[in-house]
């Protein structure tokens, strides 16, 4: 039976990533933090990785037309509210999921992934000045952490975050959460740069080794907020304290022998 059209639906999000087989990051790390929110999630694979805890051992991408063909898919049926972008490794994804999102008019949320925890990388070289033209014009947040930002800007590392941001918003993107996770010091520092102001959100570091997937679920909890139509500093906040959590039940879980992931449902069941 068709639903109802009095039925109220819930807040929708895509999530446009790579599947981490370790469940840790990319696509399911979105997917959990979406239902951590209490927003439907709804998905885009873009590259399969055989990965844990400790380690990619091997990737690949999926076909630009398969990618096309699952936006499409999504986006003729599903009302999509948020969209959160996450890895996206070869110059030809890229391109197919800007063209799929061509029509697209809802929030993005850019984490321009290259670099996995391991250290293994998920971008390709050739990859980044296409994601600087095609997509990040296209963001309402690009959420970078200190290498990501450093690359983007093609190594500008001797600036400020607030200036690397600064930077970044010539680029295209409508606001930068330029992230502190890689920084040094007993508080973590992130900060929300637009052409009108630069918002602080600050939170204790956690002496745990248990942060696989921090980026991705961040900014697909920022997306889910953004689904539901709030603020996107109010959304920033959200997530940043929801993950500050997420991080801080981590090593409860005692998934893998690395880098294990962070609990996104801490506030459900521990």
């Amino acid at each position: 039976m068709l639903k109802s059209d009095k039925q109220k639906p819930v807040a929708s999000a895509l999530t446009i990533a790579g599947s981490d087989s370790g469940g840790g990051a990319g696509i399911q790390a979105d997917l959990k933090s979406f239902s951590a929110h209490c927003v439907y999630g709804a998905s885009v694979v873009t590259a399969v990785t055989a990965q844990n805890t400790r380690l990619v051992t091997k990737v690949e991408a999926i076909s630009p037309a398969m990618i096309r063909a699952q936006i499409d898919a999504v986006l003729s049926d599903i009302r999509i509210d948020a969209i959160k972008i996450g890895m996206l490794a070869t110059p030809a994804v890229i391109n197919a999921v800007a063209d799929g999102l061509a029509d697209f008019r809802g929030p993005i949320v850019l984490d321009p992934v290259m670099v996995a925890k391991s250290g293994d990388a998920l971008l390709q070289d050739d990859a980044v000045s296409c994601l600087i033209d095609r997509l990040l014009p296209r963001a309402s947040l690009l959420t970078p952490n200190i290498p990501e930002a450093h690359r983007l800007l093609s190594g500008k590392g001797d600036l400020t975050p607030q200036n690397q941001g600064k930077a970044l918003l010539a680029l295209g993107p409508a606001a930068i959460l330029m992230k502190g996770g890689h920084a040094d010091g007993a508080v973590c520092h992130d900060y929300l740069v637009t052409e009108s102001q630069i918002i602080g959100f600050n939170a204790p570091r956690i002496n745990t080794g248990n942060t696989h997937g921090t980026g991705c679920s961040l900014s697909s909890a920022i997306a889910a907020g953004l689904a539901k139509n709030l603020a996107l500093d109010d959304a920033i906040g959200t997530a940043h304290q929801w993950l500050h959590g997420a991080i801080k039940a981590a090593d409860e879980l005692g998934i893998g022998q690395g880098h294990g992931p962070v609990h996104h449902f801490h506030q459900f069941w521990r």
